[in-house]
């Protein structure tokens, strides 16, 4: 019988912000790090080493080690766990770790424990499609209506969704599949990207990257916005004239705005006929976001920092979205995610994937294939977000083509760091990080004294 023997952790953080990668409204600065974990097994693979699975959770730099010790708490949970019971039974596993009674007692189902048992429910979904031989996004696809509907949690959803019903809608899906997986490994998974339009980026460095891409296929880009403005009407018009009228501007406010300023600032930009605005205010305001909807005539978005199925629930029955980012690396993993995609199904809301970190486009492309062939049967007006950051450090980085995704054809769901990578940037220890250190305090000695 093989089983988990181990759950590694490592808090590894990238220095993005020496060059503002990834900055917007709420987060100037952002170091994208991960709280990366490992299930390790004794089952042996076909080279002889041992199966893993791979999981991570994403931050943006302080509080890393906070999440990766959350990570290390569910080790008792796993480890001596039977790895064929596990792998074929991963609804339940995703509520025997949510079901902790003691530490549900820190959410319940939100916050930096849900985002660790996310990260070892994903590590577990990578290792069984590991040892299908099998990329994550096909392994799911390849479930029947039946063991789908088992892999989500019910409690809390029945007044918007019953399994009875998600089991009529994943049968009524089941009859084009093997279409629709043809029409994804020919034609790939729609992008949009946010590479250009970080909030820290010159306007020279803004209007560059909008032309490069629209020449890789991009036909929607998304800018930050929300300190000032008159800058984001001087960015935005910068991004109009660099791109042309063919292409589609989309915004991101990262939770910036009270609920009047949102509609304020959004009249103001309305003229731009921008394809979304995404998180205007705070994520917890689920009347505020209707509210901004209704007075409005951009569509409103949010979902990347929603924390649970609850709360998408809560957005779909108040008629506060007309589109929703899913975050492979914010709720209970990809079960959560299963459950808000037939949330969004039924209620016919457009999911627009956020990808912005590291490791979140190898992840969050599967969901957005499994629940193109296996869920909502449609790409029509969808795309999965995509930033141009950090894939080096992954073993199966994410390919990208044409401005569309192409499918993973490797096993697993796309987390395993180059060992190297995890080395080089573990914190504090790695050398990027000593070099670092040794830099600000040269830099602090040569500063003159006041």
């Amino acid at each position: 019988m093989a089983t988990i023997t181990a759950l590694e952790t490592r808090d590894v953080r990238f220095p993005t912000s020496r060059h503002l990668d990834g900055s917007d409204a709420m987060n100037p600065d952002p170091d994208y790090s991960a709280a990366y974990v490992v299930l390790r097994t004794d089952e042996p693979t076909a080279s002889g080493e041992p199966l893993c699975g791979y999981g991570l959770v994403f931050t943006i730099g302080r509080g890393n080690d906070v999440q990766t010790a959350a990570l290390q708490t569910l080790a008792g949970h796993v480890v001596g766990m039977d790895v064929e019971a596990l792998t074929s039974d991963l609804g339940g596993f995703s509520r025997h770790l949510t079901g902790d009674s003691q530490l549900r007692w820190l959410g319940p189902e939100k916050g930096v424990m849900h985002m660790a048992i996310g990260g070892v429910v994903n590590a577990a979904w990578d290792l069984a499609s590991r040892r299908a031989g099998q990329p994550l996004w096909r392994f799911i696809a390849e479930m029947n209506p039946a063991q789908l509907v088992d892999c989500v949690d019910w409690r809390y959803l029945s007044d918007a969704l019953t399994r009875e019903e998600a089991l009529a809608m994943l049968e009524e899906a089941a009859a084009g599949r093997a279409e629709r997986m043809s029409e994804l490994e020919s034609r790939g998974y729609p992008a949009y990207t946010t590479s250009p339009g970080w909030l820290g980026y010159s306007d020279e460095k803004l209007a560059r990257l909008c032309r490069e891409a629209v020449e890789e296929g991009y036909r929607t880009i998304k800018l930050k916005v929300g300190l000032s403005l008159e800058d984001d009407l001087r960015r935005l018009q910068i991004a109009r004239d660099a791109v042309g009228p063919g292409v589609d501007l989309a915004v991101d406010a990262n939770q910036r705005w009270d609920v009047a300023e949102a509609v304020e600032w959004m009249n103001a930009l309305a003229s731009y006929d921008l394809a979304w605005i995404e998180e205007p205010t705070s994520p917890d305001d689920v009347l505020g976001h209707a509210a901004i909807r209704r007075s409005i005539s951009t569509p409103v978005s949010t979902g990347e920092h929603t924390h649970n199925r609850v709360m998408f629930k809560q957005l779909f029955q108040a008629e506060a979205v007309d589109l929703i980012q899913i975050d492979a690396a914010r709720v209970g993993g990809v079960n959560e995610n299963l459950a808000i995609l037939l949330l969004a199904r039924k209620f016919g809301v457009r999911v627009f994937p956020h990808a912005g970190g590291v490791g979140l486009c190898e992840l969050v492309q599967h969901l957005a294939m499994a629940d193109f062939v296996a869920i909502s049967a449609s790409m029509e007006d969808r795309a999965v977000e995509y930033v141009d950051h950090l894939h080096e450090h992954f073993t199966a980085p994410v390919r990208i083509a044409g401005g569309r995704y192409l499918p993973p054809t490797e096993p697993g769901m796309g987390a395993e760091l180059r060992a190297q990578s995890v080395e080089e940037h573990t914190y504090p220890s790695g050398i990027i990080w000593r070099e670092d250190a040794q830099t600000t305090a040269t830099t602090d000695m040569k500063e003159p004294a006041r």
